[in-house]
């Protein structure tokens, strides 16, 4: 079980994740599908349920053409 700390700051990375999958334009759906995982994965790391673990922040860092530094700025 997260500290209230950590969970916090996965909310807060989960957010950041969803704001920049939604200024360029990408459905959960559409990036579930093209890094391989499921729509409720990416859910659970949007809504600060689960950390993306490093291979899948590259990923996602990939599909949405920014660096995985960026999915962390203002946290």
């Amino acid at each position: 079980m997260p500290s209230p700390q950590e969970q916090k700051l996965m909310q807060a990375f989960g957010r950041r994740v969803a704001e920049v999958r939604k200024s360029k334009g990408v459905t959960q759906q559409a990036l579930a599908h093209d890094i391989g995982m499921s729509v409720v994965a990416i859910a659970y790391i949007e809504t600060g349920k689960r950390w993306a673990r490093l291979g899948t922040l590259s990923k996602i860092a990939r599909k949405l053409g920014v660096s995985i530094a960026e999915l962390f700025r203002g946290l």
